[in-house]
């Protein structure tokens, strides 16, 4: 598996949010689900709609840890959520897929759609696990919390949390760069 890298350009991340809301509004909710919660892209696809109309938090057993979480539904998702569900069915998936009768797209398909957009922003280092690591990026550096963010994550360390979000590594980039003898 490929390392993938957040987005950690604020501007990058609203200049995609906005191209995929003009473009594809399925696969702006999809980014936009994955940067404000940081859930697992197989967390995001089995969202329904009655998961999240009028709710203030989703309610989800996590795929991976088999886990129940309880994730905010922040100001911004509750906006779109409200306009996107319009005229949909309680029942329906909110990443739906073209194929079949109600059925969310595959994570191959979810990986190809944040592929081909990021590679029209000039972005490499691109997978489905973006999402969740653009999401504890910039929540790391808004408020410099590692507890909350590796809670939020799941992970057994900050240590992890932070290498995960690649916060780690760019510190150690700096600081190399910023060497002299």
């Amino acid at each position: 598996m490929n390392y993938v890298e957040p987005i950690r350009d604020s501007g990058m991340v609203n200049d995609i949010a906005n191209y995929l809301k003009k473009d594809n509004l399925r696969n702006y909710i999809m980014y936009i689900i994955g940067i404000n919660t940081g859930l697992r892209i197989s967390d995001i696809l089995k969202i329904k709609v009655k998961d999240v109309r009028n709710k203030q938090f989703i309610v989800l057993k996590e795929k991976k840890t088999s886990k129940q979480r309880n994730i905010k539904i922040n100001k911004v998702l509750r906006r779109e959520f409200r306009m996107y569900c319009i005229g949909k069915d309680s029942n329906e998936y909110l990443i739906k897929s073209r194929i079949g009768v109600n059925k969310p797209i595959s994570r191959y398909m979810a990986y190809k759609i944040l592929n081909e957009t990021a590679s029209m922003f000039g972005l490499e280092n691109i997978g489905t696990h973006t999402l969740r690591k653009t999401f504890g990026y910039h929540f790391y550096n808004q408020t410099k919390d590692a507890a909350t963010l590796r809670l939020i994550f799941n992970h057994s360390s900050d240590a992890v949390t932070l290498r995960y979000i690649g916060i780690l590594q760019e510190s150690i980039n700096t600081k190399i760069d910023n060497f002299e003898i």
